[in-house]
Order: C-alpha cells, then structure tokens, then sequence
C-alpha cells in the first residue's frame, strides 16, 4: 500500500468546509428571498432537474400544480442551493470513504466522517420535508440548524487532521470554560434567529431600542414557541399573530444582548493571552461580534434588506467557526499528526 501524509485529505476536508459555508449562506439566501417553496417538488423542479422554461414545459408545470404557478427566479434560487448542496454531500461521501479505507491508520478519525455522512443524509432528508411540508417551522429551523452543525463539524475535522494546535500556557487553560459557554450560548441564538427567520417575525419589532413604541409590548409566548401545529397548512409568509411574533423577535434581542456578553468576554480574555494564536483567535471573534451587531441593528433600521440579512446569517456562520476554532486550540486532547494510509486502488 502507498503511504501518504494526508495533505490530499486535509485538503477535501477544508475545501467541503468551505462549500459547507456556502450551502449555508444559499440557504439563507433562498429562505429571505422567499424562495423556500420555488419548487413545489422535490429534488426536481416541477418534475424537471432544472428549471422548466420552455412555454410548453411552463404550461404541463402549470397545469400540475395549479396551486404553485412557475416563478423561474424562486425556483432557480432553490435550484442552485439544491445543486450545491448535492455537491456538499458527495464531498462529504468521498470524506467518509476515505476515512474508512484508511481506519486501521493510527490517529485516522472515524467516527466523525460517518457521523457527518449521517448527517448530511438526514439533510437532505429535512430539505425534503421543508418543501412537502410548506415551510413548517420546526423542519426549516432544524434544516438550518443541521447546516450549522455539518459547518462546524468540517471545521473540527479538518483541524484535528491537520495536527493544528497552538501553544497556550497554563494559566490559559482556564479559558476552556469560557470558550464552551461562549459556544452554547451561540448554539441557541442561531436556533432563536433561526425561529425568528421561519416565522417571519424579523419585522415584528421595526424600531430600536423600543418595540413598536414600548419597551415590553404585549407578548404570547405559548403561541409563539408552539413546535408543532398539524399537517397541511402553508407557512410561507408565516401564520402568527402580531403578539406571538413580537414575542419571538424580542426574545431573539435579549439572546443577542447574551451572546455579545459571552462572546465579548471571551474575546478579551483570548486577546490578552500570551499564546500569538489565542490572541489572533480574540481579534477575529471580537471583529466578527461587532459585525454582527452592527448587521442586527441595521436589518431593523433597514427593514431587513435581503444583502443585510444573508450577511447577518453568514457572519454568524464565521463566529461559530471562530468558536470552533477556540474551543479545539484549549482542548487538552493532543492532536498528532498521523501519517495515513490510501486505499489501494
């Protein structure tokens, strides 16, 4: 058998992490653009792998779904996010194949590449339900949610493969706390503006610091974190009251008053570390917190233009790859840099 270093893997593992941020932001992209429904099949387009065009394909289209009309910009949206998440799938098959030919390597991960084949499957599984389920909340929000963690799961295994592990001293190992508190607090506002975004709540409050004039509006909070409202009824453009989704919206601002507390602490502590990689990991976090304050502030000042938006869901990507990143340089596993073993061809 040919040995290798595993560059060549390293490199699949980054590269799909990298397409991975990009089905993310696609799916954002689709969801604010109102395109979530575009196709009112699935994985095909009104029963086509692309877009029917054609007036006589646009006609049979049509006639079949006489309730979904073809919009060809909705639906080459959701098309192109289904193409690149079909593309993030395979790379995540060849990831796991590959792992798996190379298992009896020491220090070859495993359970992770499986774990994330497992995932994407489910993926598609949920990208599925988004659509024969007209936009249910809670399959959208787990969706995006699954695209999170298939986004930082990648980042994990690239760095453990890589062997990447800055020098932190003692005193620093105290940090781990704050980096994994940093970490879950992020976990749940991404489920909060996930909520917030499928239930279309993000216009609810339209001004700042107040909420439609007040500081604490009325509020319905059995309403608006009902999970589950029965089968066949269409969400999109959501079916909340006013009250329900101030609810939502004004619980999405006091978790994103929580985070930036989290997240701000952990930035000053990293950046007053000794370690030049903590220190530049404290920057960035910081950097990319403020951003994203800055983005939430102007989605509702601006009454959430789609390029604020998308943004705001692509920097919140970029800070929990940031947090990944935190929490792997405190971890007190080592991380070898195992020579792996191809499969024969």
């Amino acid at each position: 058998m040919e040995r290798r270093d595993g560059a060549g893997l390293r490199r699949l593992v980054y590269a799909t992490a990298v397409l991975a941020f990009v089905v993310v932001v696609l799916g954002a992209w689709v969801r604010l653009s109102h395109a979530g429904l575009g196709c009112p099949d699935w994985p095909g387009c009104y029963g086509h792998l692309d877009v029917p065009e054609a007036p006589q394909h646009v006609a049979a289209a049509n006639a079949a779904w006489p309730e979904r009309p073809v919009e060809a910009a909705k639906a080459w949206k959701e098309m192109i996010h289904r193409y690149a998440a079909g593309a993030l799938g395979l790379a995540i098959a060849a990831i796991a194949v590959t792992a798996w030919c190379r298992r009896h390597e020491p220090g070859q991960p495993l359970a992770l590449p499986l774990a994330l084949l497992g995932l994407v499957v489910f993926q598609a599984l949920l990208g599925m339900w988004t659509v024969t389920l007209l936009l249910k909340p809670l399959v959208v929000m787990a969706h995006l949610f699954g695209g999170f963690t298939t986004l930082a799961l990648l980042l994990w295994l690239g760095l453990r493969t890589s062997g990447w592990r800055p020098q932190i001293a003692p005193a620093d190992a105290g940090l781990r706390g704050w980096a994994l508190a940093a970490l879950v607090a992020l976990i749940a506002q991404v489920a909060l503006g996930g909520w917030t975004s499928t239930n279309y709540a993000a216009l609810a409050c339209p001004d700042l610091p107040t909420c439609q004039g007040q500081w604490w509006p009325t509020t319905d909070f059995r309403d608006a974190f009902t999970p589950w409202r029965g089968l066949g009824v269409s969400y999109e453009g959501g079916v909340l009251d006013n009250e329900a989704r101030v609810t939502i919206h004004l619980s999405h601002r006091l978790g994103a008053l929580a985070v930036a507390l989290a997240l701000g602490a952990l930035a000053w502590r990293l950046a007053r570390t000794a370690s030049p990689a903590l220190r530049r990991l404290g920057r960035v976090l910081g950097g990319l917190l403020a951003l994203q304050l800055a983005l939430g502030v102007a989605n509702v000042v601006l009454g959430l233009p789609l390029p604020v938006a998308v943004a705001h869901n692509g920097v919140a990507a970029a800070l929990l790859l940031a947090l990944v990143g935190a929490n792997h340089a405190l971890s007190p596993a080592a991380v070898s840099r195992p020579r792996l073993q191809e499969c024969q061809a």
